[in-house]
């Protein structure tokens, strides 16, 4: 593989804290429609794709030395759009998720309470192979949630 589990780990915390939740800018769009975010150090590079904004679907990938090594896909939608919309969502994810990465993690249980909300995660699994659940209550109602799987890529 050319890296341990701990250096993919500790890559994908740093990426994705310096990607959407570190308000990263876009860049080219790789396919029509999609919003792309990058980051890179050494020879590992990510890169998350997603497309929509209310309810979205994206897949982030890692590349060691320029080949595809580990990906998650996921899927997130505004449940109760009378009382809660995309941007309420995203505050109370960026906040939340930037205290889990600063935490040293992505995986792992948290609970996290926003004044827009209380930001939940629960998955099971390693970096290696994982499935996982976040979603947010507000005024007593599950207001969004976003599934999530992935893992290690193999040839």
């Amino acid at each position: 593989m050319g890296f341990t589990e701990q250096e993919l780990y500790d890559f994908i915390v740093k990426a994705k804290a310096n990607s959407y939740v570190g308000r990263a800018p876009k860049c080219l769009s790789y396919r029509p429609g999609s919003q792309d975010i990058q980051f890179q150090v050494g020879l590992f590079k990510y890169l998350d794709s997603y497309f929509g904004g209310t309810d979205f679907l994206g897949q982030e990938v890692v590349y060691f030395n320029d080949v595809p090594v580990w990906a998650m896909n996921y899927y997130g939608k505004i449940l109760s759009p009378d009382i809660y919309d995309g941007e309420k969502a995203g505050n109370v994810i960026v906040e939340s998720l930037a205290l889990l990465y600063e935490s040293g993690h992505f995986l792992g249980d948290s609970t996290h309470q926003t004044e827009l909300g209380i930001y939940n995660d629960t998955n099971e699994g390693s970096v290696l192979s994982f499935t996982g659940y976040e979603w947010i209550d507000y005024q007593e109602r599950k207001v969004y949630d976003l599934h999530y799987h992935g893992g290690l890529i193999k040839p």
